[in-house]
């Protein structure tokens, strides 16, 4: 059954009526990893992979939403700070909601049944996706569309940080709110400026190859790695690595750990890397985009220490397969290669990726292909 049509049957069942249909979609990251933080870029698109809601207003002050995908779950909940309802599908919507009224924008009651086909846990935000269709649907409905996109975008933001404890940037509210097909956008992660570049590689394809390997730290990497990011900044007198160079760099290694150089290091080479897929992708020169991709994973691995044995194995894979580009997507120790991969290439890689991985590791990687596609919007 169709992704639209599983959702009117369990909307019509629940609530004998039809409503308007909105979609939100998952992203990737083609290049611009660990650089949010760090006052850099980040170069992410919207996918073919969407959640899609029925949504009607239903003229109380009730919210009643039902899960299709957890077995048309059911949670009913009022729109005050006190009714947070208990299951975490429903706090993003309830979440959504409420980050809408503390801004002074208006909600009412509606009634409501969402799907999905953006995979969970491999790094392609389909919480994003929840947030901004939700957020796009209530902007629409209630709203007249007067809350700009870039708020709608902090609303999803916000619903993690207040509503489900997770503290991300904007990346991926941003991807799914602004997504554009044929395009990839470049968002300046300091100025919170964006720009949309063609990305309609003729005779390419994307693949994400997911591993299902979670690898749990104890001595929370991230943080680590931020801090050191941190205290290079400091020690070069400025706020963030977006300005520091490698000369820079080099000038004090001597007073700096290793570890924090090599971090450092990766950071102002990504920058410029983001910065020459841009004009790669102008000059419409997949090559040199492939190749930046190949680049970023090797400093991802070597220099900012975020792989994993699992993920430099699929990398090597698509290497010795003649793939174009391919590398870690998300913040590491598991999870996704997205790979550039030649039309007349992509059978043949998939199928050496899957074999050779489950010979390897005892179980078989998904494969997902992905489009660029549009992000939140009316159907």
């Amino acid at each position: 059954m169709e992704l639209k049509e599983k959702v009117h049957a369990a909307f019509e069942q629940r609530f004998g009526t039809d409503g308007a249909f909105y979609a939100s979609a998952g992203r990737i990251n083609l290049i611009g990893e660990h650089t949010d933080y760090n006052g850099g870029f980040v170069f992410p698109g919207a996918i073919d992979k969407v959640i899609l809601a029925e949504i009607k207003p239903n003229g109380t002050d009730t919210v009643r939403l039902v899960s299709v995908d957890f077995d048309n779950a059911y949670c009913e909940f009022g729109l005050r700070e006190e009714d947070a309802p208990a299951p975490s599908w429903a706090r993003y919507v309830f979440g959504v909601c409420r980050e809408i009224l503390k801004r002074g924008g208006h909600v009412h009651g509606f009634d409501a049944a969402f799907a999905g086909n953006v995979p969970n846990g491999a790094g392609l935000s389909s919480s994003a996706a929840l947030e901004s269709c939700f957020a796009f649907a209530l902007n629409d409905l209630f709203n007249d569309n007067n809350i700009d996109k870039f708020e709608l975008a902090k609303i999803g933001q916000s619903t993690e940080h207040n509503y489900c404890g997770v503290n991300c940037g904007i990346m991926d509210q941003f991807a799914s709110v602004f997504g554009k097909k044929g395009h990839l956008m470049r968002l300046d992660c300091r100025s919170l400026e964006h720009e949309y570049f063609p990305f309609n590689p003729q005779g390419y394809s994307l693949v994400l190859v997911d591993s299902r390997v979670k690898h749990e730290l104890a001595d929370s990497p991230y943080n680590k790695r931020r801090a050191s990011c941190e205290r290079v900044a400091a020690r070069l007198g400025l706020e963030t690595l977006r300005d520091a160079t490698q000369e820079a760099l080099n000038a004090i290694k001597g007073e700096i750990t290793a570890e924090d150089y090599l971090r450092a290091k990766f950071v102002i080479e990504e920058k410029e890397r983001v910065l020459a897929v841009c004009d790669a992708l102008v000059a419409g020169d997949y090559d040199t985009v492939g190749r930046k991709m190949y680049e970023t994973h090797a400093g991802l691995s070597k220099d900012y220490e975020v792989s994993c044995e699992e993920l430099d194995f699929l990398n090597d894979v698509a290497r010795e397969c003649g793939v174009t580009g391919s590398r870690i997507m998300g913040g590491g120790f598991g999870g996704c290669t997205i790979n550039l991969v030649k039309d007349e290439l992509r059978d043949q890689f998939v199928k050496t990726a899957i074999a050779r991985f489950a010979e390897r590791y005892g179980h078989e990687p998904k494969i997902y292909d992905v489009v660029i596609s549009d992000g939140a919007r009316a159907l």
